[in-house]
């Protein structure tokens, strides 16, 4: 009986952790299709920004502007990439031709760095309308004395830049002199695990198999 009983335990098991990873190969392919469709999306032919612009509709639209920098101020981000380390996302206020006034996100700079100058006279910026969510409960207070902001609040860093609520995360633009290094949006930013975690549950049920044959080979031997 004891022995039934361990074969039993052992097909349960197994089926357990393969079907766990099947979940995962279907998770995978769901999410391949979600990220391509949010890649087309954002490598779609930029439009100029519409008269109306909302988060809802809008997020990861990409679109063109043609303006200038207006204001001294240069909004420091604390951000951290692989390669360059610990720095900062700058994002100014920009007024379009028609007079509307958003932000730019114009990219990366290191701490390390001299904070690079606002680039001056008309230009065009490309890029993707985005309202960040990276806020939490562990997020620090902004410190508003040193400049140096924990995340992209749209609706504070448009107060306080006095701005519409728009932020454009820079692609390229004509600025020659702009020595930020952009930071566009791209869905390789977005983390797919799936083929990690399906990998995972087929070892484990390897293992649990492998573990199950030995006991039962055991099992069977000590009656023997």
């Amino acid at each position: 009986m004891r022995y039934w009983g361990m074969i039993l335990l052992a097909t349960v098991g197994t089926a357990i952790l393969l079907g766990l990873g099947l979940w995962q190969v279907q998770r995978l392919a769901w999410k391949t299709d979600i990220l391509a469709q949010i890649e087309r999306k954002i490598l779609a032919p930029a439009i100029d920004i519409p008269a109306e612009v909302t988060a809802a509709s809008h997020d990861l639209l990409p679109v063109r502007g043609t303006g200038s920098y207006i204001g001294e101020e240069t909004v420091r981000v604390l951000v951290s990439q692989k390669i360059y380390g610990a720095g900062y996302r700058l994002i100014n206020a920009f007024e379009l031709r028609d007079g509307r006034k958003i932000m730019v996100d114009r990219g990366f700079t290191s701490v390390r760095a001299a904070l690079p100058a606002v680039p001056k006279g008309t230009g065009q910026v490309t890029g993707n309308l985005q309202w960040p969510q990276e806020i939490d409960s562990f997020t620090p207070d902004n410190d508003l004395a040193a400049n140096i902001w924990f995340a992209r609040d749209v609706a504070k860093l448009s107060a306080h830049l006095q701005t519409e609520p728009i932020l454009l995360v820079l692609r390229n633009s004509s600025f020659a002199d702009d020595l930020a290094r952009p930071l566009p949006k791209m869905s390789a930013n977005i983390p797919n695990d799936h083929l990690n975690y399906a990998l995972t549950w087929f070892s484990l049920a390897l293992i649990w198999l492998g573990m199950s044959g030995y006991f039962l080979y055991r099992s069977r031997n000590s009656k023997t």
